[in-house]
């Protein structure tokens, strides 16, 4: 059995075969300290319109093991990353999440229910920087 899937062609085992898939890479280095804790992090990616490394303080990156059927997490941060920052980063990472659902799964609830969520997380911020 074949299935033509974008230049590509899986084969009965489930294997891929590429034939002229256009390909991204996103590459990511990190500067570590004698404790291993990262000091600075670069990211640069091949479709990034300006080429080079760029510096981040953060990068939370998730990843989907279908066999497993869990998520796998790499979340880094710089020690120099400010607290306040570091929150503000987890609302908008979370606000990104509710996008996706929407966009990926079309579920409404779902997507205002984590909307809500960072709309509450911004205001113990608001209320957290008042104290």
């Amino acid at each position: 059995m074949r299935i033509n899937v974008a230049n590509c062609v899986v084969l009965r085992d489930g294997k891929l075969q590429n034939f002229n898939m256009k390909k991204s890479t996103i590459n990511f280095t990190v500067h570590l300290d004698k404790q291993n804790v990262p000091e600075k992090i670069f990211w640069d990616a091949t479709e990034k319109p300006d080429p080079g490394l760029t510096e981040t303080k953060s990068i939370s990156i998730a990843l989907w093991d279908h066999k497993e059927k869990n998520t796998l997490r790499i979340d880094l941060w710089s020690k120099d990353m400010p607290v306040d920052e570091m929150k503000r980063f987890y609302i908008d990472c979370i606000g990104g999440i509710a996008q996706s659902i929407l966009s990926s799964t079309g579920d409404e609830t779902m997507a205002n229910e984590t909307n809500a969520l960072c709309e509450r997380l911004v205001e113990h911020l608001k209320k957290e920087s008042n104290t």
